[in-house]
């Protein structure tokens, strides 16, 4: 099965290395030719099976450019859905591959990865599956509805996980202590949910109903008026506030 790849960002260079890795064939074409230039829909490699790892306002568009009705189309997407492909491509799925990407750090194991896939028939499911089997075995069929709350999910998991590591890091700053102090406590917090439900993970003050501590925790955010750099102390204290009391009530406190 001959691939091509549209989309030479995170997700396509990853994919294409992971490809290339498996010994599967695969070219990575850059999309944004397709849509500044009509004529390069010419040039477009033919293929058995074309992926698309374009972001989501450009995916309709870059699908609409490409016209090979006996190829096998795939997005890459977390949250639009299978009908993006028209009735020009009858062999057509989804194959979201859950995992945060960038161009900078390439992974070279794919197999812990889950896979989420799509697919417009039962032999194009089939044929989804048996590519996505080459990269993963954690592979779930699933409709866009649950995708969409995969992302959701992912979205508090990893985005506004590290977020709270931006916010941890600024609150150490001009202080003998840097960031890499809290590393233990971040690696061995997320080593335990292999293990723990998150709920029965939770530590802390707020599990614990200590508003003692949660409020001169609060005094000391309120001192750092104006020496914060990328936060405002004030916007920080209402983060603390909301989410120790979203802890404390999930804890019945």
């Amino acid at each position: 099965m001959k691939i091509v790849i549209i989309g030479a960002g995170s997700v396509g260079t990853n994919l294409h290395h992971a490809m290339e890795l498996k010994g599967i064939r695969a070219e990575l074409v850059h999309a944004r030719p397709l849509t500044a230039h009509p004529s390069a829909v010419e040039s477009l490699p033919s293929a058995d099976c074309y992926i698309y790892t374009v972001v989501d306002h450009v995916l309709r568009e870059v699908i609409s450019k490409v016209h090979a009705p006996r190829a096998l189309h795939l997005h890459t997407s977390g949250s639009m859905p299978i009908e993006v492909f028209g009735e020009d491509k009858p062999h057509a799925g989804v194959m979201y591959f859950f995992q945060s990407f960038s161009r900078e750090v390439l992974i070279d194991d794919w197999s812990d990865i889950p896979c989420i896939i799509e697919g417009k028939n039962i032999d194009d499911i089939a044929a989804i599956y048996s590519l996505a089997q080459c990269l993963t075995s954690h592979i779930y069929e699933a409709g866009r509805h649950d995708r969409e709350r995969l992302h959701i999910a992912g979205i508090f998991a990893n985005n506004y996980t590290n977020l709270m590591y931006r916010i941890a890091a600024e609150v150490l700053k001009d202080t003998p202590i840097p960031f890499e102090a809290l590393l233990p406590l971040i690696d061995q917090t997320a080593a335990k949910v292999h293990s723990l439900k998150p709920k029965d993970a939770q530590t802390g003050p707020a599990k614990r109903g200590d508003h003692e501590v949660m409020n001169h925790h609060l005094e000391i955010l309120r001192e750092f008026r104006g020496q914060m750099a990328e936060f405002n102390s004030e916007e920080l204290s209402e983060v603390y506030q909301e989410l120790a009391a979203l802890i404390g009530k999930a804890h019945n406190h």
